[in-house]
């Protein structure tokens, strides 16, 4: 992740408050009622935070395969 005086608000959240809102954002579009311009504001703040999870992921796989490629383990 970046530094935390260069990041954006959704770039300070941690993966599970990530995960939890983009949870929350999928539930109300699935649960439908909401006017074309509100279904596509929550389908972009969808892809942001499914942008900050996947950030998450890939800080987590590269510190599992440089602990992985350490001598000795």
């Amino acid at each position: 992740m970046m530094d935390e005086k260069d990041a954006g608000p959704d770039e300070r959240l941690s993966y599970e408050q990530a995960r939890a809102e983009l949870a929350s954002v999928v539930e109300r579009l699935e649960a439908g009622g909401t006017s074309l311009e509100e279904s596509l504001a929550l389908w972009e703040r969808g892809e942001r935070l499914a942008e900050v999870c996947q950030r998450w992921l890939d800080g987590a796989r590269a510190r599992i395969e440089a602990a992985r490629s350490q001598p000795g383990t």
